[in-house]
């Protein structure tokens, strides 16, 4: 068995991650933006490495993120402790309905719409990044951008720390391979009303590469 896969969106958070880690068992692979790229193109790099007989261990959802007020800032760093898919579901007169919850039969659910990482490596990172704020992170096809989805992800999801596009796409993969998966994230703006001026990407980069020396 090999090393440690380690999935980003974009090439800039691949180089962050890349930048802080001397660890050679370590692969790094900026793989698109949005859960359903994420999704098939980590399907497609666990399954070329188990074909050609060096499989993945583990599985890592890495990059920036948005982070929600109170609970993670801009700069910190954050451990998930589920991918959810946020808006998977159904809109109702009486509000959002997950997957979980439409009366599907379990078979056609797969992971349903949350995945929790695995404890044992979710502890190890942990361990090396004491410092990282925990809690759920959402996956979501669109960037919250208002007020007022802000506050109803808020209400829906009361201990999500932040929000990215990638990581439930990136776990139901390693679920189906089964293998460990955890998901690390660095904050570069506040979830709310979109304000590109409040974007710090620059700081959020330089923390993803502080904290990649954990993924060893």
């Amino acid at each position: 068995m090999t090393g440690l896969l380690v999935v980003t969106a974009v090439p800039a958070e691949a180089d962050a991650v890349r930048a802080g880690l001397t660890d050679r068992s370590v692969t790094v692979t900026p793989i698109g933006v949005g859960p359903a790229i994420a999704g098939a193109a980590t399907a497609r790099l666990l399954a070329l490495a188990e074909a050609a007989g060096r499989p993945y261990r583990a599985v890592i959802s890495a990059g920036v993120a948005g982070g929600f007020t109170g609970r993670a800032e801009v700069g910190d760093t954050v451990l998930g402790t589920a991918s959810i898919a946020a808006d998977l579901g159904a809109e109702s007169p009486d509000g959002f309905i997950p997957v979980d919850e439409l009366g599907m039969p379990p078979a056609l659910l797969g992971a349903g719409s949350s995945v929790p990482v695995d404890p044992g490596l979710l502890a190890a990172l942990r361990a090396a990044l004491p410092t990282a704020t925990t809690g759920p992170v959402l996956t979501v096809s669109t960037v919250t951008g208002t007020t007022a989805s802000t506050d109803q992800l808020r209400r829906r999801h009361p201990e999500a720390v932040a929000e990215a596009m990638e990581g439930y796409g990136v776990a139901v993969a390693a679920a189906q391979a089964g293998l460990p998966f955890a998901e690390l994230r660095t904050i570069s703006n506040p979830i709310g009303p979109r304000d590109r001026d409040a974007w710090r990407l620059r700081e959020a980069l330089a923390a993803l590469t502080a904290a990649a020396p954990a993924l060893r």
